[in-house]
């Protein structure tokens, strides 16, 4: 069914990236804080972020404070974690973090969230099919994403960075979130598939056991998402409805 195996009575789709285009611009406001940070520490001969390489490699997917402490990590940086309270202009893992944040939301509001069509596309199949629907983010915007692309008739559970925070989730690599979704919808992980972009976001759902791991290559790294645990890697999800 829809290029699924016929156990799966479950979606679990990650946003950024396999719902939305959102993942451009997480990759464009992690550049900006970073590039920021480095020329304020190293000066003008620091090693800017690599918004494909290091996005890919440290922070997507993962909860915010996990990916910048990640990149810091891989650069020899230490710094103190601080309080999610801190300033933007803090540095602290924090600090920075939210200064990320700061610059998502400005990029948002200028340009707007349009969905990818193949995927809508297949939200509609699968609803129609009556398989049940949800969207799991590390994400701490995912619902004003979610709302502004139009979506919100088409998901039927949303676990995302706050609720992971509420219920005290770890955040993938780890299968908590995709684990929990599964849960609220009443079935367990060999019934859901996971469709995921990331490279942790792929591992959470080999991890966890889940009855089916869809890759979604929106950057030629196929062959890197069947390494981490894709049974299959499409370009775009209507690409499923045409194997149904």
């Amino acid at each position: 069914m829809l290029g699924l195996p016929d156990t799966v009575r479950a979606c679990l789709f990650d946003l950024d990236g396999v719902l939305t285009p959102t993942a451009e611009i997480h990759a464009i406001a992690w550049k900006e804080m970073f590039d920021g940070f480095l020329a304020e520490r190293d000066g003008p001969g620091y090693v800017p972020f690599d918004p494909v390489k290091d996005y890919d490699t440290y922070v997507d997917g993962k909860p915010r404070a996990d990916g910048t402490r990640s990149f810091l990590t891989a650069r020899g940086i230490e710094l103190p974690e601080g309080d999610p309270d801190d300033p933007p202009d803090a540095h602290t893992v924090e600090g920075l973090s939210r200064r990320k944040d700061a610059i998502f939301e400005r990029v948002v509001h200028r340009h707007g969230v349009k969905p990818y069509p193949g995927s809508v596309r297949y939200l509609e199949a699968a609803r129609e099919a009556g398989l049940r629907r949800a969207v799991v983010s590390s994400s701490a915007h995912c619902a004003e994403i979610v709302r502004a692309a139009g979506l919100e008739d088409l998901l039927e559970v949303r676990v995302d960075g706050l609720i992971a925070k509420e219920k005290r989730l770890r955040g993938k690599p780890a299968p908590d979130t995709f684990r929990y979704a599964a849960q609220r919808l009443g079935l367990d992980s060999t019934d859901s598939a996971v469709f995921e972009d990331a490279l942790a976001g792929v591992e959470a759902g080999r991890a966890g056991g889940f009855g089916y791991v869809v890759g979604v290559d929106r950057s030629g790294e196929a062959d890197a998402l069947r390494a981490h645990g894709a049974d299959i890697v499409v370009e775009d999800l209507a690409e499923l409805l045409d194997q149904s």
